[in-house]
């Protein structure tokens, strides 16, 4: 269940609400709710790939993070570089860029 406690954690942050994420992550709404409420564990690896994608985080991220006792979402980085970004994809990396930037304030 924590993989799934920390994506909802980044999909939050996102800005995006639960069946908004789903559309971006190209998901029905009731699948990614389904890995949300019953961890990600019994979801397939082609849906858990395309949410860390819409998120901007690699699989390996996730399962760091997942794998931390106390684990803390700091920093995950957004390239720009050599990609067509929708402008809905780059208000939701502007979003979590003021969220990390405000995550290093606090400490």
């Amino acid at each position: 269940m924590k993989r799934a406690e920390i994506l909802k954690q980044l999909i939050d942050k996102t800005g995006l609400n639960t069946k908004a994420f789903a559309e971006k992550a190209g998901l029905p709404y009731t699948t990614l709710r389904s890995m949300l409420m019953r961890g990600v564990g019994g979801a397939s690896v082609v849906n858990v790939i395309k949410v860390c994608k819409a998120l901007g985080i690699t699989v390996e991220q996730l399962e760091e993070m997942a794998s931390t006792d106390n684990y803390d979402i700091k920093t995950i980085a957004a390239h720009h570089d050599g990609e067509d970004w929708t402008e809905e994809e780059l208000e939701a990396i502007e979003k979590f860029k003021k969220f990390v930037r405000s995550e290093r304030n606090k400490g």
